[in-house]
């Protein structure tokens, strides 16, 4: 009986770390190439938290203080049928952050979400380094 758990329970420990090894870094981009337009998205819901709101006024103040014109910040509400469309044509499905230049597409949602209000600082410095190689 003894032997069957210690089995049972290597058997579960192994199928842990091989379905998290398989999982891969969204945010890694292997390569990132310079575009002429780069956007940042916002896409929330209609009713807000103080975390979702500071993750959009945060992001939209550090993107403008950092590039002014360079990168534009848009903010969508998903249930308006034009955030809906948006939302559709970037393949988004609830609130996310995320930066579009070219081909590169980085999804910084929970960077943003971890940071906008205790650490704002470090997500305007995320920003700036996932925003520089695309537009340097």
């Amino acid at each position: 009986m003894k032997t069957v758990k210690i089995i049972s329970l290597l058997f579960v420990l192994a199928g842990m770390n091989f379905s998290c090894a398989g999982q891969s870094d969204q945010n890694q981009n292997t390569r990132v190439k310079k575009a002429d337009d780069v956007q940042v998205y916002y896409f929330h819901n209609e009713r807000r938290c103080a975390t979702c709101k500071a993750v959009e006024s945060e992001s939209k103040e550090a993107v403008e203080e950092l590039y002014g014109d360079k990168v534009t910040f848009y903010a969508y509400n998903l249930e308006e049928t034009e955030g809906e469309q948006k939302a559709e044509e970037l393949g988004v499905s609830g609130q996310t952050l995320l930066i579009v230049g070219g081909d590169t597409r980085v999804d910084l949602t929970n960077e943003a979400f971890m940071n906008a209000r205790n650490n704002p600082e470090k997500l305007k410095q995320i920003l700036k380094e996932k925003i520089d190689p695309m537009i340097n």
